[in-house]
């Protein structure tokens, strides 16, 4: 083992806690737990008694300035303050995404916290889990297989060949699938046409597993996906061709949370795993809403910076499941803040305060954003050992211009003890009521007036740009009765504009929008803006090369 543990060292060398002593934490009997080896295991929540009856607890969410490449730590930090309100007595649990094996073999090479606070068992949840991706990949498959072969056997439904709009997914990053030829070879092998692959994170049913309350509520919402359109453009969808029933019985344990732990014994909720520059961001509200009911804080972040996850999580998610968030944690690094400044990346650990001030019009933008939305801001300073004394003072300066509370926290270093200060500020900030949560935008505004309150309001663009083809869609949908969905913008996660080369908080941007997307079963229609791709690719050196058995059959090379 290296002088300086690596995570994954770290969560090897901890011993989890027996899965029935971490449901009992939660007044979860064990006729619920479902194990999946011997450290985790799914919910069966009609198994937990009363639990619709409970009263709801506090929800608070961790989010985070624009990613750089120095990173900020939101998963770490959402860890180590759910370990840090258990620890001065709080009752918590915490509720987070699935990772996907793309980004686990791309650039990230594992989400499950870092340092010492961490969710175990790293490995499996980074790789597989219980298979809750595999699940909603062949779901999803089966219904583009059964699409095509209706057309095969004489496309009673009369659909519209050029106007299919359902893709195929998997669970990995392969640009050379982003657009492709199908139906070759002759007769035999289906009509040839055009079509591309999604990434399993951006599938609908990805995001229906997310928002459905039930399995019946699963049901219905799987028979409204939209897949085609006949020659007279009237909608084809899942239901029409009887799918979704069989789609249903594929997701059945796939709709159960998984139970897991931090490395100090806590519980966590890991469920769904939608990512938030493609998709909504957001883990289940099923796994949520049980968090809510089986403790009395909720931990949970949104994907990626609060220009996305955080305004998907408020305007999408809790909007449709009726949550009622208390408080929003900003999580920032000094470092991060450099490059949002302009600092050279190779000099992050050299003292820069006019860099750090610089980048600060990054974060307080996020906190003046997040009071939009009626609630209390707190900043969590995840530190680093490079950080100077002056920075830190520059960054506590720079949240209190905006009225938000910085701390500073090294729960990497010190697990839960390291964030107890933030725990205690976020219990003072809840027990003084000063959230009154409330979206941003009504739904009754037409589909491109929510685009453009979302650009001009969070992003600060000018305005927006949506192509002519756009114009139309939008009409059209709301002329089919959508035009109250709530929208999610699809675009990249490191700046506020488009450009993600655009760092710091630009202001007077046009925010291009090529194309709508609807997702009637998941309730929201996408809007793809600017070059963002549903369908990643690797980077020039993936984490997977580094990714690999130790001869003892350990994993090692996921970070």
């Amino acid at each position: 083992m290296s002088a300086h543990p690596t995570d994954i060292e770290i969560a090897r060398r901890t011993t989890p806690r027996p899965m029935l002593e971490v449901a009992a934490r939660l007044g979860v009997p064990e006729t619920a737990l479902e194990p999946y080896g011997r450290a985790k295991a799914k919910l069966d929540l009609a198994e937990i008694p009363g639990l619709a009856d409970k009263q709801t607890g506090h929800l608070i969410l961790v989010t985070a300035i624009n990613p750089t490449a120095a990173g900020e730590g939101k998963t770490t930090t959402t860890i180590g303050l759910g370990d840090a309100l258990n620890r001065i007595g709080k009752r918590t649990t915490i509720a987070l995404r699935e990772p996907s094996l793309g980004p686990c073999f791309g650039m990230k090479g594992g989400a499950t916290g870092g340092g010492y606070a961490q969710v175990i068992p790293m490995a499996d949840i980074n790789l597989h889990f219980t298979g809750d991706f595999h699940a909603i990949t062949t779901a999803h498959n089966l219904l583009a297989a059964m699409l095509d072969n209706h057309v095969y056997w004489g496309n009673a439904l009369g659909i519209d060949v050029r106007r299919i709009h359902w893709p195929r997914v998997m669970d990995m990053n392969d640009r050379a699938l982003r657009d492709v030829t199908m139906g070759l070879g002759g007769p035999g092998n289906g009509y040839p046409r055009q079509g591309r692959f999604d990434i399993t994170t951006a599938s609908e049913v990805m995001a229906i597993v997310c928002m459905a309350r039930d399995l019946h509520d699963l049901e219905a919402r799987l028979s409204r996906i939209v897949v085609a359109e006949t020659r007279d453009l009237k909608p084809i969808t899942a239901g029409d061709l009887k799918a979704a029933p069989a789609m249903a019985v594929i997701l059945k344990d796939a709709m159960k949370p998984n139970l897991v732990q931090t490395l100090e014994g806590n519980p966590v909720l890991i469920h769904g795993g939608p990512f938030a520059n493609i998709a909504h961001g957001c883990n289940s509200v099923t796994a949520t809403n049980a968090a809510l009911r089986l403790a009395d804080y909720v931990v949970t972040e949104a994907g990626f910076g609060a220009d996305l996850g955080a305004e998907k999580f408020l305007d999408i998610k809790c909007r449709t499941a009726g949550l009622k968030p208390e408080l929003a944690v900003v999580v920032a690094t000094v470092r991060a803040l450099k490059l949002h400044g302009g600092a050279d990346a190779k000099q992050l650990g050299t003292e820069d305060v006019a860099a750090v001030q610089r980048g600060l019009a990054n974060l307080q933008r996020h906190c003046e954003n997040l009071a939009q939305f009626g609630l209390p801001v707190l900043v969590a300073i995840n530190r680093f050992v490079s950080d100077t004394a002056a920075e830190l003072a520059a960054v506590e300066a720079g949240c209190a211009h905006v009225g938000a509370q910085a701390i500073l926290c090294e729960h990497w270093a010190k697990g839960g003890a390291g964030a107890e200060a933030l725990a205690r500020a976020a219990v003072a900030r809840i027990e003084s009521r000063q959230a009154n949560f409330t979206p941003l935008y009504p739904l009754e505004l037409p589909l491109l007036q929510k685009i453009e309150t979302i650009a001009t309001r969070i992003y600060r663009a000018s305005g927006i740009a949506p192509q002519p083809a756009v114009i139309k869609r939008a009409q059209a949908l709301e002329a089919a009765g959508h035009g109250h969905l709530p929208v999610c913008i699809a675009k990249t996660q490191y700046s506020f504009s488009a450009d993600p080369d655009a760092k710091g908080a630009p202001t007077g941007h046009i925010l291009p929008i090529r194309e709508l997307r609807l997702s009637a079963g998941a309730g929201f229609v996408v809007a793809m803006a600017g070059d963002i791709m549903s369908m990643p690719g690797l980077p020039q050196v993936p984490a997977a090369e580094k990714i690999r058995l130790l001869p003892d059959g350990e994993i090692d090379g996921i970070f």
